[in-house]
């Protein structure tokens, strides 16, 4: 009655969200070993998605420490911005695909708007906003065709933009159907066909081409193996490479002539999926 017992003051710290009402699991404190794992782990997952260039850094100085050399130190420094560049080459690629499977998405859902009844423009809205086919520059080309602009214009500004050149078709139909009055439905499914076609080509020869360049890259890592196999041998050959003239000139254009070779045969894969 006069609300001063056990249960009523359990309540009022279990309202106000006081802590020590809490009945879960406390969390670990900063200093212990879970907590310490926790945070390498994060820093760990932190360096493999962000900067996993500087794997090449760290593979460098664990060499460096097992050859008491500097030098792996100063090839794996070196090879941190060839990695970065091999990481954005491929994360422009990707990207570069994503855009181009929702250029198609984009054309065939503009297709089923149109023969839906709706008006191209209203149609065009619809299906940019379902498919995501334009990007960043959806606004403009929105903004065109919501208040009669010019859509061929601003759809011709979006092509240029890697892995978007499909527009560039959507603005060539759009134009003969407003100029001609031609069906832009037809139209559209002939141009989602073609670069459906193309995208199929291209990865048929890519899953073509994989042989070759994991051929190249088997190849360019087998001086490690042997590295490998000497250490394995107790032949030393980390200390041979590293503290001797002649190693370190087999080093120096060993590792030259690799890069090199390696460079030429991703060069050729690439002409051939580019061609």
């Amino acid at each position: 009655m006069g609300g001063g017992g056990h249960g009523t003051r359990r309540a009022r710290l279990v309202c106000a969200g006081g802590g020590a009402a809490a009945t879960g699991p406390r969390p670990p404190s900063p200093s212990s070993p879970w907590s310490r794992a926790l945070r390498t782990g994060e820093w760990l997952r932190r360096l493999h998605g962000t900067r996993g260039e500087w794997w090449a850094l760290v593979a460098g100085s664990v060499v460096g420490l097992l050859g008491a050399s500097v030098v792996p130190v100063v090839l794996g420094a070196l090879g941190v911005p060839l990695v970065r560049r091999a990481r954005r080459a491929g994360a422009a690629r990707r990207a570069r695909e994503r855009r181009a499977a929702a250029v198609i998405a984009l054309c065939g859902a503009l297709a089923g708007e149109v023969r839906a009844g709706r008006q191209p423009g209203e149609a065009l809205l619809g299906a940019a906003q379902d498919s995501g086919g334009l990007g960043d520059v959806q606004a403009s080309v929105l903004a065109a065709a919501r208040f009669g602009g010019d859509v061929p214009g601003a759809l011709t500004d979006a092509s240029r933009r890697p892995g978007a050149e499909g527009l560039l078709g959507l603005a060539a139909c759009w134009r003969v159907a407003v100029d001609r009055g031609a069906g832009l439905a037809a139209g559209l499914d002939r141009l989602e066909g073609a670069l459906r076609a193309e995208r199929d080509q291209r990865a048929d020869l890519r899953a073509q081409l994989a042989g070759a360049r994991s051929t190249a890259v088997l190849l360019a890592g087998l001086p490690a193996l042997g590295l490998l196999l000497g250490t394995a041998l107790g032949a030393d050959p980390l200390h041979i490479v590293l503290h001797t003239g002649a190693g370190l000139g087999c080093l120096l254009v060993g590792g030259l002539l690799e890069g090199v070779g390696l460079w030429w045969a991703l060069r050729i894969v690439r002409g051939a999926e580019d061609g």
